[in-house]
């Protein structure tokens, strides 16, 4: 029957090589990208780490500016869980302010002189390992 009405048989698809050549793109894609987004994190790490260096340098000096009861050199810090308290002034007048340290930090430590803040920022997971030494921040008075 050979009818205008009659439906045809034809059966189209991929065939077996078009869909290899399209897993090796995919493939190839992979390889490429992964690489570079690891990478993309360890520089976010550095750059978490050098901003929470900066507002520690900056809460430091503005609280030896603000307080009257500050020698100049007595700013100091200590580390809790992702939170930095810094401290400036003697036990009577002392201010005091918080600066959140989100992960990857693991530990900050901070000292004061007549003409340097320096804190010192320990974290894993960056482009150089931290953990151990930390990475020094400094800035003039």
């Amino acid at each position: 029957m050979n009818n205008k009405y009659s439906m045809k048989n034809n059966t189209e698809g991929f065939t077996l090589i078009e869909l290899l050549i399209v897993i090796a793109i995919i493939g190839i894609l992979a390889a490429v990208l992964i690489p570079n987004l690891l990478g993309a994190r360890a520089k976010a790490n550095d750059t978490a780490a050098a901003s929470v260096g900066r507002n520690v340098l900056n809460a430091m000096a503005a609280m030896e500016v603000g307080n009257a009861s500050s020698t100049g050199a007595d700013a100091n810090c200590t580390y809790a869980t992702n939170v930095v308290t810094v401290k400036s002034g003697t036990a009577v007048g002392a201010e005091t302010t918080s600066v959140n340290a989100p992960a990857p930090i693991t530990d900050v430590a901070c000292a004061s002189t007549a003409t340097t803040y320096t804190v010192t920022i320990k974290y894993k997971g960056g482009t150089t390992d931290y953990g151990t030494t930390g990475k020094v921040y400094t800035s003039a008075k």
